[in-house]
């Protein structure tokens, strides 16, 4: 019995013995933020960024037929004795916005009368799209 009392303290006396911590380093933490947060960039922002892209053309699109089916017709019983508006913001008392502009802030085309392209019936209103040239598949068209 003795015996087995001097093992217990020479256990406690001896050189202390460190127990392996659990958990993890605040450096540890904000490596695997690190790394999420690259992960989200590469994989998230691309998918973000198009949706943006798709959300300006979906504007632009409501806005042309906007003003080719709603603001045109409400013009044209206010001013029966005119066939067209000489220009696109003559319609903007017809429409929520004054803005003139497509969502890349260039100004929409109207056509109207002699200059108005097939398929269109009344007015025609047009955005050159985001590449800025005229003619090309990124056209949106209140016509179409």
């Amino acid at each position: 019995m003795f015996a087995r009392n001097r093992s217990r303290r020479s256990r406690r006396t001896g050189p202390a013995v460190r127990r392996p911590q659990r958990g993890m380093t605040l450096l540890e933490i904000m490596i695997v933020l690190a790394i999420l947060a690259l992960v989200m960039g590469l994989l998230v922002g691309p998918r973000v960024m198009k949706m943006f892209a798709q959300s300006k053309v979906d504007l632009t699109r409501l806005k042309l037929t906007k003003y080719a089916n709603e603001a045109f017709p409400s013009w044209s019983m206010a001013h029966p004795d005119k066939a067209c508006p000489e220009k696109l913001t003559d319609l903007n008392e017809y429409m929520d916005s004054k803005d003139a502009n497509d969502a890349w802030g260039r100004p929409l085309k109207m056509m109207c009368g002699p200059s108005l392209p097939a398929g269109a019936k009344g007015l025609a209103v047009m955005s050159i799209g985001e590449d800025g040239k005229e003619g090309t598949d990124d056209d949106l068209k209140s016509w179409d």
